[in-house]
């Protein structure tokens, strides 16, 4: 009876300074307020509400995993609660909320340690900790200027591939037959924005992916940053392509504004698939066939 009372305590506790307790952003808001205020334009989050929802789908499915075994209380937890509570009293003095979201993975880890073993803790500390790409990194838009190199000289070599010559300076592109007017790669077409958002899809496949080994799993995670800038570079160069054979206009702006709804995503979750395919070796042309050798005492 105590062990509840004290979960239902320190979760109330939770629930209090993350929504209730006013000390963050000159003590105008509060740690949930800061970090959705933080998913805008701006930090190049606008998919950060997905995380906690997703991360709320992996902690369900660590569960069932964790109630396979036997559940039992582990006190080697209470020094995670208190490297948390430490963390989340740093925060509160400093008054940086992305200090206070990223102690709560710490503590739930802790809590679930206290109160249901080392096992169950190891088994949801991926979906807890999953949380932290809720929390914009500080001066990662600083990345957005290799990435618009990157998009740029990726555009001009996937526009070739279909006819179309182009001309770089920087990261200002122009039709070599003048076709069109010079297109800028802009900090908004380096695709930061979609690399943030299917890092977070790709490491929930990684992690869903039970069938596969770690380091396979490991690799369908971060394989987000190579597909994410091959598929922009893609993208791209098709608004090039439209404006080149189509209208430049309709490519500009029409095009330009949903082709990362119609083709990145797309291009990008077909090629995690693929890819998760070879890993496990279930790509029908690079399956391994069965060879069975006849012996003579099996004819007879």
């Amino acid at each position: 009876m105590m062990d509840w009372v004290g979960l239902c305590l320190c979760t109330a506790l939770l629930v209090w300074y993350y929504a209730f307790y006013v000390g963050y952003t000159s003590g105008t808001q509060t740690a949930v307020a800061w970090v959705q205020c933080a998913w805008n334009r701006e930090n190049d989050y606008e998919h950060g509400w997905m995380v906690p929802l997703l991360a709320g789908y992996l902690v369900v499915h660590a569960w069932r995993r964790a109630g396979e075994g036997e559940l039992r209380h582990g006190p080697g937890g209470l020094w995670l609660l208190a490297l948390g509570g430490a963390l989340a009293l740093l925060a509160a003095r400093t008054q940086q909320g992305r200090v206070a979201i990223g102690a709560l993975p710490v503590l739930l880890t802790g809590l679930v340690w206290c109160y249901a073993g080392p096992r169950a803790a190891r088994t949801c500390a991926f979906p807890f900790f999953f949380l932290w790409l809720a929390i914009p990194l500080p001066g990662f838009q600083q990345a957005t200027v290799g990435l618009q190199l990157l998009a740029t000289k990726g555009a001009q070599w996937g526009a070739a591939l279909f006819g179309v010559q182009t001309v770089v300076e920087g990261t200002n592109i122009s039709s070599a037959s003048g076709q069109w007017d010079t297109y800028s790669i802009v900090g908004g077409c380096s695709g930061i924005r979609s690399l943030m958002a299917l890092l977070m899809l790709s490491a929930a496949w990684g992690y869903l992916a039970d069938g596969l080994a770690l380091w396979k799993r490991v690799l369908l995670g971060l394989s987000a940053v190579p597909l994410s800038i091959l598929a922009n570079a893609f993208r791209v160069a098709s608004i090039f392509v439209c404006a080149e054979y189509v209208d430049a206009s309709f490519a500009g702006k029409t095009w330009h504004d949903w082709s990362g709804l119609l083709f990145f995503f797309p291009a990008s979750l077909v090629g995690l698939t693929v890819l998760h395919g070879l890993l496990a070796g279930e790509i029908p042309l690079l399956k391994k066939r069965r060879v069975v050798v006849r012996t003579n005492r099996d004819e007879a």
